[in-house]
């Protein structure tokens, strides 16, 4: 008999659904990286050649930005802050955005959003929700863009009860705010976040986790466009249709959703096509920067280890019984560990269908 496929790693209770702060918003011009893209930079002369270049670069800009700001312009200061905001150099930015908060709405967010998540300074999620709110209110016409994110931030701060007092109801309230009904231009990631809301046993209605999903996707999320792909699969929130989970998970494993990898990988041996099955979790399952691909991909680090393991549990699998590759034995007992350490339950719930002959 079939099993009916589950979407249990899409409904995490409220103590383990991580939520990371909305960046600054502006404009994207960085592509996620390709699998390939990826294995290029092991290359350990490589790496070194390229963060030699970087560092000069941070070099003439800070140069190029203080002499700016020694010539009266205030706007570069905010520049270097973010300068060495993204560089991860937190308490040099903290610095910058210090100087010139009162007067600058966009160095006010950047600060809050390290003051709560203690980025370069001692964490104080109250200080962070106090700007929060200091940006939502504020009739600084620049503040419009932000106000977006600023919603979604505080939702996070109700959702976890850090700096608000924990409410469900209210971030539910805050994200949808956030969401703005779908509007390309408001926060993305609010939309995102109620997708996997509704999808949660605490506050399950899966036809709003595909209507969220669906816009978030549209507005160009990569994490939704692999949750579509789950729920055309297993027919939660929408009639089962493969063809579009196939189109969606394949389209969102292209552009690095490493979810949605293990889920095509899983895919691919359910219908006993080994050599694809090998070809994809060999590569996925070398993964091990989590905290980077989570940066590259804006896709939430425990779906992330969950893509990892499947790959990792698959590609053991197919070492085992030397399906698409030669048998390896040692290999196989390698890669079961990785799927355990990546995410247990994971891979204890593989284990339990490998037990009852589904794979």
């Amino acid at each position: 008999m079939e099993r009916k496929r589950e979407i249990r790693p899409l409904v995490q209770s409220t103590n383990r659904l991580k939520l990371t702060c909305e960046l600054l918003p502006q404009k994207r011009t960085k592509k996620c990286p390709s699998l390939q893209d990826r294995g290029i930079k092991n290359n350990a002369a490589q790496t070194l050649a390229e963060s030699f270049k970087i560092t000069n670069e941070v070099k003439r800009a800070d140069e190029f930005l203080r002499k700016r700001i020694k010539e009266g312009d205030l706007q570069a200061i905010f520049l270097l802050g973010q300068l060495y905001f993204e560089e991860g150099c937190y308490e040099t930015a903290f610095a910058e955005f210090n100087k010139i908060k009162d007067t600058d709405i966009q160095a006010l967010y950047q600060l809050s959003v390290m003051y709560y998540d203690g980025l370069g300074v001692k964490a104080n999620p109250a200080l962070g929700v106090e700007y929060m709110n200091r940006i939502i209110n504020s009739d600084d016409t620049r503040a419009r863009r932000l106000k977006f994110a600023a919603f979604y931030n505080l939702g996070r701060a109700s959702f976890e009860g850090f700096g608000l007092q924990q409410s469900d109801k209210e971030a539910e309230r805050l994200w949808l705010i956030a969401a703005d009904d779908g509007n390309p231009k408001a926060s993305v990631k609010a939309q995102t976040i109620l997708g996997l809301f509704y999808c949660r046993p605490e506050s399950q209605d899966l036809q709003k986790a595909f209507f969220w999903h669906s816009e978030a996707c549209g507005n160009g999320s990569l994490e939704s466009q692999g949750v579509l792909g789950l729920l055309y699969l297993t027919g939660h929130g929408i009639r089962k249709d493969k063809y579009s989970a196939w189109v969606c998970l394949k389209e969102a494993s292209s552009r690095g959703n490493v979810y949605a990898q293990g889920h095509l990988v899983a895919d691919f041996y359910s219908r006993k096509l080994y050599h694809s099955t090998v070809e994809l979790a060999q590569r996925v399952a070398q993964y091990d920067n989590v905290p980077q691909i989570a940066k590259e991909t804006e896709c939430m680090p425990s779906y992330i280890a969950k893509g990892i393991a499947m790959a990792a549990f698959y590609y053991a699998r197919c070492l085992q019984l030397g399906l698409g590759t030669k048998q390896n034995q040692v290999e196989a007992r390698k890669y079961y560990y990785k799927a355990i350490n990546m995410d247990r339950d994971v891979a204890t719930d593989l284990h339990f269908q490998v037990i009852m002959e589904i794979i």
